[in-house]
């Protein structure tokens, strides 16, 4: 039995986002961190072009999806995205009748009976 490949397949390639974009993708949304809600300076802090959305479960590279944040900000919202991806391909999988569990059910007649 072959399993599904998971939510975030590694095969197709995001888009290389160049200074020209960066720039726009800064000006259209204010220079506002989408995580924080911080205005950023773009000349004193690190800043990065942040998927609302990870961009693994949507594909979506679309503006309203694309917008800058602190870099530290997209760096533990990357962290909590990781988790998140790998419970959705869990949940996925065990829906799917592809995830073994740990710890099994015990049905009744595999239990000694005892009276």
């Amino acid at each position: 039995m072959t399993s599904s490949p998971p939510l975030h397949d590694p095969a197709p390639q995001r888009r290389h986002i160049s200074n020209t974009e960066r720039a726009r993708l800064f000006t259209l949304h204010k220079g506002i961190c989408h995580i924080c809600g911080h205005k950023i300076d773009g000349t004193k802090e690190r800043w990065e072009v942040e998927h609302v959305i990870p961009w693994a479960m949507s594909r979506d590279d679309s503006d309203e999806n694309r917008k800058p944040a602190h870099e530290r900000c997209h760096d533990t919202k990357t962290t909590q995205d990781r988790t998140d991806l790998a419970k959705a391909d869990r949940i996925r999988m065990k829906h799917q009748g592809a995830w073994k569990s740990k710890t099994p059910m015990r049905s009744k007649r595999s239990t000694p009976v005892s009276r």
